[in-house]
């Protein structure tokens, strides 16, 4: 057991996040997406699992560790309702509430049509597939920086 570490993030999640390095793509995506064949061509090649859990509780665990990039528009992406590309679900809605907390300010997600939005996902780092049965559960995360204190001088 690890102190301060959310208990969502086994072993192997854990070793992804940690190796991925700044401005690489992470997904987390819901139970309908083609995840398995999505992560095959991802850099890490095989798909990570948070079976049971929402999107929200999925993207609260991995933002507890890893920080959103702050040198792009938009480091956090959502895949667009098909045909509504302004409607945000309540799915998308409680994740933007997550990504907020984690960040301590205001990251709104960006969208991404669907077919554009599997393209970008089969060039990201890796895939996380969560237990998330609603539709339009699956977001794209950049990954920051960390700095130490004085390293900006």
């Amino acid at each position: 057991m690890l102190k301060n570490l959310d208990p969502l993030l086994n072993a192997d999640i854990l070793h992804a996040l940690a190796a991925m390095g700044h401005g690489d793509e992470l997904v987390i995506c819901d139970a309908n997406f083609p995840s398995d064949s999505v992560a095959r061509a991802t850099v890490r090649g095989t798909l990570l699992r948070l079976d049971g859990v929402d999107s929200a509780r999925a993207v609260r665990a991995v933002l507890s560790v890893m920080p959103l990039d702050t040198f792009v528009d938009d480091p956090a992406l959502r895949m667009e309702v098909v045909g509504e590309p302004d409607t945000i679900p309540v799915v998308q809605r409680e994740v933007q509430i997550e990504i907020n907390a984690a960040e301590g300010r205001e990251v709104p997600l960006a969208s991404l049509e669907r077919f554009a939005f599997y393209e970008r996902a089969r060039n990201a780092y890796c895939v996380i597939v969560t237990g998330e049965t609603r539709g339009y559960g699956c977001f794209v995360f950049k990954k920051g920086v960390i700095l130490a204190p004085d390293a900006a001088k």
